[in-house]
């Protein structure tokens, strides 16, 4: 037992989710204070800051947290697309619309049909693109990524990636390519609960997924994005482990870049229950959390969540969007929703949603960081 793996041994879950529910406003408020006099926060300022005693201070959050997010980002929001590449899956996830038992048509962008992709996404302004795809090394591997990646090089300056975990070798290929940056998500910390969402396939290796960070890291790969699928189990632990292994990662990766997403479980062809159920406001509130615990952390919000919704964070902590989002193979060029991953709730064109962001007085950015021909 290694690296993040060992610091997680220590924690305890139902201890922490107690210790989560156990704190107290005295606990808030002074997290709060800490955070407005802008001073290094612990991980139990964290707790006590997603906590339910935190809930009556959230206009109080809201507005240290937007300090802080214009202190450090200024009034820009980030736009990316995802571009998914294959509903290809050799997993058995509950919770995924890609899910290797469900009967729908699958399929894998041709070089061809990624050029038509590339070339409608191209025009709608965009430079930053997710590389989404199901996870099936056998038929969307490194072979294929290397293919794409190669072609869309040809398109756009920072491509984000979000796949399959791999192997630190594979990784180092990846930053060779171009790649900027890898997201990959633990979906759960609760070891024993991840087996019953995980039936099959190499996604159901609880510790090659929590260890994928570090093999990002050891690779040399400029910002890795974690998070967890708020829902499957309690919202407030799950996030305060995801707050443990950013503060180990930031650590042992001091060079690298970070972002934390925010995916709520979305309806589609899985079966998952939604064992926690978080509500908007108890969605601004862990974003705001993130916000006070680490002022540089880049923080994302995908058109899973509404329009209203989304527009109403742009101020609150949030520095990355996406926007005019399409969840299936080929959804720019041409429009099958039948293949869909997951259904989105903000469905505005890429216009309307760079529109409300001027509108709110923020610029909108559609390049991500790029690392200099001579770095």
């Amino acid at each position: 037992m290694s690296g993040f793996e060992q610091v997680l041994a220590r924690y305890e879950w139902d201890q922490q989710q107690q210790r989560i529910e156990a704190c107290t406003e005295t606990q808030v408020v002074r997290a709060i204070n800490r955070a407005a006099q802008a001073k290094k926060l612990s991980l139990d300022d964290f707790q006590a800051l997603i906590s339910p005693a935190a809930e009556p201070y959230l206009e109080h959050m809201a507005k240290v947290s937007q300090q802080l997010t214009q202190q450090r980002f200024g009034k820009t929001m980030l736009l990316y697309v995802p571009l998914y590449l294959s509903n290809m899956c050799s997993n058995i996830c509950t919770y995924c619309g890609f899910s290797m038992e469900h009967k729908i048509r699958r399929t894998t962008l041709t070089m061809e049909q990624l050029a038509e992709e590339a070339q409608a996404i191209k025009e709608l302004g965009f430079d930053h693109i997710l590389l989404v795809t199901g996870e099936s090394e056998r038929k969307v591997g490194m072979a294929y990524f290397e293919q794409a990646i190669k072609l869309l090089k040809q398109y756009f300056n920072h491509i984000s990636m979000e796949v399959q975990p791999l192997d630190t070798d594979e990784y180092r290929r990846l930053s060779e390519l171009g790649v900027e940056s890898i997201l990959v998500y633990q979906e759960t910390y609760h070891r024993e609960k991840y087996a019953k969402y995980h039936l099959k396939g190499k996604k159901s290796d609880f510790d090659y997924r929590l260890a994928t960070p570090e093999r990002v890291g050891e690779a040399g790969i400029n910002k890795v994005g974690i998070g967890c699928l708020l829902g499957l189990e309690d919202w407030r632990t799950d996030a305060f482990h995801v707050a443990m292994q950013l503060t180990y990662l930031e650590k042992k990766y001091w060079k690298m870049r970070f972002s934390l997403s925010f995916p709520r479980l979305r309806p589609c062809e899985g079966t998952a229950e939604i064992n926690s159920p978080m509500t908007d406001r108890q969605l601004v509130q862990l974003i705001c959390a993130y916000r006070l615990f680490n002022p540089q952390v880049e923080l994302s919000l995908s058109t899973r969540e509404s329009a209203l919704f989304r527009d109403n964070m742009l101020a609150l902590g949030v520095t990355t969007m996406s926007a005019g989002s399409k969840t299936q193979p080929g959804g720019y060029a041409s429009d099958d929703s039948n293949l869909e991953q997951f259904s989105i709730d903000d469905n505005r064109s890429v216009a309307q949603v760079a529109q409300a962001i001027t509108d709110k007085g923020y610029q909108v950015v559609w390049k991500d960081w790029q690392q200099g021909l001579n770095t």
